[in-house]
């Protein structure tokens, strides 16, 4: 998106809160590594909840880090499932760091959303309602915040509101993305079926030995593991075939 100032960042740093103590130490952008980052970040902020805030803030409980990870809005919360749904995905940190920079005649800050560890490398996460990209600031901040990120090699993500069919189906399966709640040898038994084409409603029926509503829980459970693989785009129901993962 273009912006009027121009927004190419010098004397970039970075700081983050120490898990350990909360101490804040700054650190010349270029010099630190993702692993730094994953290891001493802790969320930047504190969020508060009182009466009449705009923004819904909470704590998700993510399988990828097996701990609660923060949002500050409902928009946080859709891309923060969507990341706990994504197999490339190793490590999700929210507000990560703070980046410092001097842009257009002035020192700046911003505090991404958050740190993606990937297959693919580390990328970086900004959220915001589409409706408020074309502001100046806004495009000001994420232009000059993506050409720090995208000068270390690392992927910048700017992430509005998600397709509503695939939001919907991602967060109906995590409900079923604690693997503690499902019996290890049931969940084998639908492994060992070829159920590559059966429908959502065959698979639940696989096993005769075994109640419904159990088997359907643990065909969920590996949906959200992605042993079985569906079209996203459309309503999971008892209709949807079920592919199987190469």
């Amino acid at each position: 998106m273009a912006v009027d100032l121009d927004p190419h960042p010098t004397s970039v740093v970075a700081s983050v809160r120490r898990k350990s103590d909360g101490v804040e130490s700054e650190v010349d952008w270029g010099d630190v590594s993702p692993e730094e980052l994953v290891d001493a970040a802790t969320p930047w902020r504190t969020f508060r909840w009182y009466h009449g805030q705009k923004h819904y803030s909470g704590a998700y409980w993510s399988s990828t880090e097996r701990a609660l990870v923060i949002y500050e809005s409902r928009l946080e919360l859709a891309r923060l499932l969507l990341a706990d749904f994504d197999r490339s995905v190793r490590r999700i940190l929210a507000q990560p760091f703070l980046l410092e920079a001097d842009v257009a005649g002035a020192r700046r800050r911003h505090v991404p959303d958050y740190l993606l560890m990937s297959d693919d490398g580390p990328v970086v996460v900004d959220v915001k309602p589409a409706r408020r990209l074309a502001k100046p600031q806004v495009a000001l901040t994420f232009a000059w915040t993506r050409l720090v990120v995208e000068s270390r090699g690392w992927r910048y993500q700017i992430a509005s509101e998600p397709a509503e069919p695939e939001l919907n189906n991602v967060r109906f399966l995590a409900g079923y993305r604690r693997d503690w709640l499902f019996d290890d040898d049931l969940l084998a038994g639908l492994r060992s079926v070829d159920l590559h084409g059966a429908t959502l409603g065959e698979a639940v029926r696989c096993l005769p030995g075994q109640p419904e509503p159990v088997v359907r829980s643990a065909v969920l459970h590996l949906l959200w593991r992605h042993h079985f693989t569906v079209d996203l785009s459309k309503t999971l129901t008892s209709r949807t075939v079920l592919g199987m993962r190469s």
